[in-house]
């Protein structure tokens, strides 16, 4: 294994590891830390964690394993993901596991970098923007577990971590690598530890890659991982050898426990196109007057692709976390999607659609699932998966909150037929 990746979720992980199949390499997701060696043919090894909202000394434990292990099967770089519009609150997580990691490895010359251009997510003079807005004004102050008030990155993070926060701006990134390497260089005698990069083009993406060939950590969205392969290829250590995927027939479900506004918006579309739908409240989830297998019973009745969400508006989740405390809602929904995704796949649903990054960590999770084949992408972000199971195979999409086009419902469900 070349290089080792330890995601804060599953979607974002998924993201990942398109990106790096995309450019040529052999990727593995793995479902949490695993207990055996890899396929010695595994080029890119990305370990989904569920550790972006838990406490920060519990994510950094989650992710120093991951790091054992990825070390142990030879890696010789390591990329901390996390999402590309840097969900995180000023108490971390993401600035403590950089740090940690950084400590583990001896690393300097961290390059932070959540761009992710084909997602509309870029970083001018140290400040996130989604398409045209500032982080802060995009939609991201209203996540429900990780509010996103600040779009100066350096800021922001200055307040996660014991390091210097550094900065290389864009003005150093589009000359090219060398200047870039020159700039990382420059910061690391100023000592900075962590750097900011900016990014507003693939090419800008590729360029920091090229810059970054030998460092041991890098952090970022999954875009900071698209120049990583070539670096690799060209000494010659890639196969060129990609994974083998195939969809599979059966019935197909939908599950959203996202409240971004795009997956209101694919949820309305979903609705308006007629197709089956079934709301469930934070109210009723806290309440746990729903029956899973009552659930699935209904979504497998349905002709068309049903539907299972709990995505209210930003109004109706902050009165229900008033009500019931946020993390007492967030724990009944997360196991509630657990349990219907067990129920909808013990009645014969064989293709899973999933919005939320925590909800798919959730279902991952709750079907016992330990290793994903990547297959194409669906959309930017979200490609088809694969799980292996003595009782049968499953493919699924893992779509983070404000990924995917309008109909991302219809489209993951063709395409994990094999379409």
């Amino acid at each position: 294994m070349l290089s080792g990746c330890i995601g804060d979720d599953f979607t974002g992980s998924s993201d990942l590891a398109n990106t790096l199949s995309k450019q040529g390499m052999r990727v593995t997701q793995y479902c949490g830390i695993p207990t055996t060696n890899a396929d010695p043919a595994v080029e890119a090894g990305v370990v989904a964690l569920k550790s972006r909202s838990i406490p920060a000394a519990d994510a950094i434990a989650q992710s120093l394993a991951a790091l054992d292990w990825l070390h142990a099967q030879g890696c010789q770089q390591f990329l901390f993901k996390y999402c590309s519009t840097f969900d995180s609150t000023p108490d971390g997580n993401i600035g403590p596991v950089a740090d940690a990691l950084a400590d583990s490895l001896g690393a300097r010359k961290v390059v932070v970098c959540p761009a992710f251009p084909g997602a509309g997510r870029t970083l001018y003079q140290g400040h996130l923007f989604v398409q045209d807005r500032p982080l802060n004004e995009s939609g991201m102050e209203h996540h429900p577990l990780n509010p996103m008030n600040d779009s100066d990155i350096r800021r922001f993070l200055a307040r996660q971590t014991t390091s210097r926060v550094g900065h290389v701006a864009f003005a150093d990134v589009r000359r090219g690598a060398a200047v870039i390497a020159d700039a990382l260089t420059r910061e690391d005698a100023m000592d900075a530890r962590l750097i900011v990069v900016d990014a507003l083009s693939d090419d800008d993406l590729m360029a920091i890659g090229e810059a970054l060939d030998g460092l041991p950590l890098l952090t970022g969205g999954s875009g900071i991982a698209m120049g990583l392969p070539r670096n690799f290829r060209r000494k010659g250590l890639l196969s060129g050898q990609g994974g083998t995927w195939q969809g599979v027939s059966g019935k197909a479900v939908v599950l959203s426990g996202s409240c971004s506004a795009a997956t209101r918006d694919q949820i309305a579309q979903h609705r308006d196109a007629g197709r089956p739908a079934r709301e469930i409240t934070a109210d009723d989830a806290v309440a746990g007057q729903v029956d899973p297998a009552e659930v699935a019973a209904w979504a497998i009745a349905q002709d068309a692709l049903p539907l299972i969400y709990s995505s209210a508006d930003p109004a109706r989740v902050k009165a229900a976390q008033q009500t019931h405390g946020r993390d007492r809602v967030a724990a009944a929904i997360e196991a509630l999607f657990a349990n219907i995704a067990r129920a909808v796949v013990a009645a014969g649903m064989a293709r899973l659609i999933v919005a939320g990054g925590e909800t798919s960590g959730a279902v991952v999770e709750g079907l016992g699932l330990t290793a994903l084949d990547i297959g194409p992408e669906i959309a930017p972000g979200a490609p088809a998966l694969r799980a292996s199971r003595p009782t049968g195979d499953i493919t699924l999409a893992l779509k983070s909150g404000n990924f995917g086009g309008p109909d991302f419902f219809a489209e993951a469900s063709t395409v994990l037929r094999g379409a």
